[in-house]
Parts: structure tokens; sequence; C-alpha cells
């Protein structure tokens, strides 16, 4: 059994009509990883496909993988390329869902935004904005599930 210290929200940094087989294809033929970027990967519909078991650790984020359940939504860019928040209703009304039924598992995890994750490079405890390794998941995580944590 992992011991579950973060339930991680991620985006696909792409547009958020984007389908889930080219997402899966992508991980496995262009990072070349061993095993699929997420646990769980929300669709534009609000669909939630479970992509492989919370007891293997997925590539989430690098350093925190044994130690996290990775959740990601499709989206995460404006049509410009740009990080945006992009998640309609549905996503995250499964969002909310699906953290909720995890926090019940795993009361002890924090939910986090994958950037909240970052390295503090200052040393001064806290991940500014300037530390940030990515935008992802395009929204503050820790404010907006502060309620389930």
């Amino acid at each position: 059994m992992r011991n579950i210290k973060y339930l991680v929200v991620h985006c696909t940094a792409s547009q958020p009509e984007a389908e889930v087989k080219p997402i899966i294809d992508y991980w496995k033929n262009v990072k070349k990883w061993n095993t699929v970027g997420y646990h769980f990967l929300i669709d534009n519909t609000g669909k939630v496909n479970d992509l492989l078991s919370v007891g293997i650790a997925s590539n989430g984020v690098a350093g925190h993988n044994s130690e996290s359940i990775n959740i990601c939504y499709i989206g995460g860019i404006d049509r410009k390329g740009k990080p945006a928040d992009t998640r309609s209703k549905e996503q995250k009304e499964a969002l909310i869902t699906l953290l909720t039924r995890l926090k019940a598992d795993y009361p002890k995890a924090k939910i986090v935004g994958h950037r909240d994750l970052s390295p503090d490079l200052n040393g001064d405890g806290i991940i500014q904005v300037s530390e940030w390794l990515k935008m992802c998941p395009s929204f503050d995580a820790i404010t907006e599930y502060k309620h389930l944590n």
C-alpha cells in the first residue's frame, strides 16, 4: 500500500475538446512513459476515465509520484496556447466528486495543483509564482478545494 500524501490536480495543457486516446498515445509514443501520466483523466463532458490503479505510481509529478494520486482534466490552455482555466461545468463537478471520494479514502492527503509541488528555490517555505515549473493546472487548486482539505 502506498503512503498517499497528495491528491494532485493537473491539466493536459491541450484544448478542452482533445480526446483521451491521442493523449494516452502521446504519453506512450512521445514522452516514452512506461505507464500513463495520471490515475484519472476527466474529459470535457465530465466523464472520469480510470486509467491506472491508485496502488501504482503514475507519471504526474517527478519526485512525488510514489506519494501522489494524479487527477487530470483535459484542457488548460486557451486558443492562443496560453495557460487558462478551461474547465467545463461538468469537469468542475466531476473533480469535486472524485476529490471528495478520494479524500474519504485518503483523509490525510492534501489536495494541490501540480505547480504547488514545484521546488522552493529561495528556501522561504513558500512556493512563489516565480518558482512554478509549470502553470498546471491553470487554476489555484489549493484555494478552490480548501473546503475539502
